[in-house]
């Protein structure tokens, strides 16, 4: 016990390892508070090591080369680029469908300036962030129109609530899936106001269940795509 102590007596203080931190070339232009936090970090760390008998010696080089890892993990951008080795071109835990490079650099001399996001260039006025998507994906699907979510849950809800409101939507079973962070079709039906009529079984649905089922109060028969789930 008397060892630790000792130990623990000999750790430097924040502030003092942040000014000497300060002359050196590396954390001159790095934020200061990412550097306390790497150096309040790392000083725990050894602390904690001391207690638990993990560490019985160290020296301040050894400090600051956890103060460096510490930092350096803290600056790293969470967004990375990687190898996609499952076999699923389009996987979406890794970023679904790729970008183009040549998309990419009209993206890139875009958003480094200012845009016509929301204005019409030939008006003169404001206009609809979607109007940019809306003509592309009708054109490409035959509708009359087009809107823009950012998930098939937002997606389906919004169809849902504008045209099954108070009405009756048929679904199988084997749909009434949990899909992506916990977005049950139950609930998402429910928050719509639609009433959820559910057909067969988990495991199989004919065609005559869902001519069985409809009434006068069926607005819409539902599918859901069961592969990512």
């Amino acid at each position: 016990m008397k060892d630790k102590q000792n130990l623990l007596r000999t750790l430097p203080k924040v502030d003092k390892i942040i000014d000497s931190l300060c002359q050196k070339e590396f954390f001159k232009n790095k934020p200061y508070q990412e550097v306390y936090d790497a150096v309040a970090n790392s000083i725990d760390f050894f602390r904690k090591g001391i207690l638990n008998g993990s560490i019985k010696t160290f020296s301040i080089d050894d400090i600051e080369n956890e103060i460096l890892h510490s930092l350096n993990k803290s600056l790293e951008f969470n967004f990375k680029r990687v190898i996609n080795g499952t076999g699923t071109i389009l996987h979406t835990n890794l970023g679904r469908a790729l970008f183009s490079e040549g998309l990419v650099e009209h993206l890139k001399n875009s958003l480094i300036g200012y845009s016509n996001l929301e204005f019409d260039l030939n008006t003169g006025e404001r206009g609809s962030r979607y109007s940019h998507i809306e003509d592309l994906i009708a054109k490409v699907t035959g509708a009359e129109a087009a809107l823009v979510v950012n998930n098939n849950a937002a997606a389906v809800m919004l169809c849902l609530n504008e045209f099954s409101k108070n009405t009756d939507v048929i679904i199988s079973r084997g749909e009434l899936v949990e899909v992506g962070g916990s977005f049950r079709i139950p609930d998402i039906m429910e928050l719509s106001g639609a009433n959820l009529i559910e057909i067969g079984t988990t495991n199989r649905t004919h065609l005559e269940d869902y001519k069985k089922a409809i009434t006068e109060n069926t607005s819409m028969l539902l599918k859901v795509h069961t592969s990512n789930y």
